[in-house]
């Protein structure tokens, strides 16, 4: 896998990509229903009045008509991204996934893009709404036909990732540009009619889980009917079984989502740096894992980070050394960047208690409006992991307002405020005890390091 921003290029290798075309898993799943008996019918809608059946499995997508059918029980609930995306091919394999932005006179555009089979690879390309617009798709989207494919956008991008795509075109198939929705619902079952996949949750693309989490839910329904003494007791299990990982995975996969809408202020970082605030964007993987998986390239994004040569770069107990880093930017100075207490009481200092569920939308607009100018700004707020991670994203957008920012956070965040450090989403960290974030000054201990 590779990040290549320009010429720059950070690579990982962690064994071979194994991939298969949509077309083919669907041939091996229908070859084994038959085999198993099931009667297939193509071509044909059936909703759920019209089967008669012990137990009916919905598995029709994230526009499920089932879930819209039956949403008094299912209670569901949709969120709709703010960034644009369109999903299409061509026509050879790309030596290794890569992600890739381009700079338009329009504005930048990322491609997410692997291969799939010897002469096949995705190209999945995501913007802003201000760039979609500002090229035109707006117009395109509008005109495109239910069955057919944007047209305009696919030349238009097929020219702004030559250099990727080396002379291949984009192919499309029914691609046009959508809003990705994130489905939750209250309930999976209702009845004798089950939801499964995306019908019932989707996660967002960049985490490469939508497929793995239907198939899971498959055998985690099919294991629940095996041992179940009654259907409701069997979806029941099904249900308790399989909401705590899919659940995980969306929240990890809506900090991913949220990172990738707003890549492009990233898009000036040293490519290995960029790669370790990737890898560590929603909290899944520590620096220290990262570290250890991938030294070379993490040896270099630290020190692009710490500015220093790869070689002065530890081999271990690198969150610590990155807590060491002195700090100089616009015109400040700390020998380490562990914040003294004694700045949250400055009068340069603005204290800001941080409550909101995402570091991006309009709540988050309004906090960040609402803060005093200041050259520094001090985040504070709940113990909760979540919650710091929240404060390290709000932190990257003050940061990228030009203001010196403190994210605090208990000392169990250790790990993330070091990862934080390294992504550019904060400038120093204060470290306290659990118990106490957001108190009393007297209360609030510093971190030795």
């Amino acid at each position: 896998m590779s990040m290549q921003v320009g010429d720059a290029v950070s690579r990982l290798s962690h064994g071979e990509l194994l991939a298969i075309a949509r077309t083919k898993l669907l041939e091996v799943l229908q070859h084994h229903a038959v085999a198993a008996g099931v009667r297939l019918e193509f071509g044909q809608r059936r909703g759920v009045g019209d089967v008669d059946a012990d137990l009916i499995i919905a598995a029709d997508g994230v526009g499920s008509v089932t879930r819209t059918e039956l949403a008094d029980q299912f209670r569901p609930q949709i969120t709709t991204g703010k960034g644009l995306y369109l999903w299409c091919g061509t026509d050879f394999a790309l030596p290794s996934a890569i992600f890739t932005p381009v700079t338009t006179e329009h504005g930048t555009f990322v491609a997410h893009a692997y291969p799939y089979a010897p002469d096949r690879s995705t190209f999945l390309i995501e913007t802003d709404e201000t760039t979609w617009r500002n090229a035109g798709f707006d117009v395109t989207t509008e005109n495109v036909g239910p069955l057919d494919s944007d047209t305009q956008s696919l030349k238009y991008l097929q020219d702004a990732f030559a250099a990727t795509l080396g002379g291949h075109p984009l192919i499309g198939n029914r691609t046009r540009w959508l809003k990705f929705r994130t489905v939750t619902c209250e309930r999976w079952h209702a009845g004798n009619v089950v939801l499964l996949g995306d019908a019932a949750h989707t996660a967002h693309y960049s985490i490469g889980s939508g497929t793995k989490l239907a198939m899971e839910d498959a055998i985690a329904l099919d294991r629940g009917v095996r041992e179940a003494s009654s259907l409701e007791e069997a979806l029941t299990a099904y249900e308790t079984a399989r909401r705590p990982g899919v659940e995980y995975l969306q929240s990890i996969a809506a900090r991913s989502e949220l990172w990738w809408e707003s890549f492009p202020g990233r898009i000036d970082m040293p490519v290995d740096q960029l790669m370790v605030a990737y890898m560590t964007r929603a909290g899944k993987v520590s620096l220290e894992r990262f570290a250890q998986s991938a030294p070379d390239v993490a040896r270099r994004g630290l020190a692009d980070y710490g500015d220093v040569r790869p070689d002065e770069v530890p081999d271990s107990e690198v969150g610590e050394w990155v807590l060491r880093r002195p700090l100089r930017r616009n015109g400040f100075t700390a020998p380490t960047r562990v914040a003294d207490g004694s700045l949250r009481s400055d009068a340069g200092t603005a204290v800001v208690e941080v409550h909101v569920d995402s570091a991006w939308g309009a709540a988050a607009d309004e906090l960040i409006d609402g803060i005093p100018t200041a050259s520094m700004v001090w985040l504070t707020g709940p113990p909760q992991r979540d919650a710091v991670l929240t404060r390290l994203d709000v932190g990257e957008r003050l940061r990228q307002a030009g203001h010196i920012v403190v994210v605090e956070a208990p000392d169990a965040c250790q790990s993330d405020l070091s990862a934080g450090l390294v992504s550019l989403r904060t400038d120093l960290v204060h470290i306290v005890d659990g118990a106490v974030i957001g108190g009393a000054l007297d209360d609030v201990h510093a971190a030795t390091v």
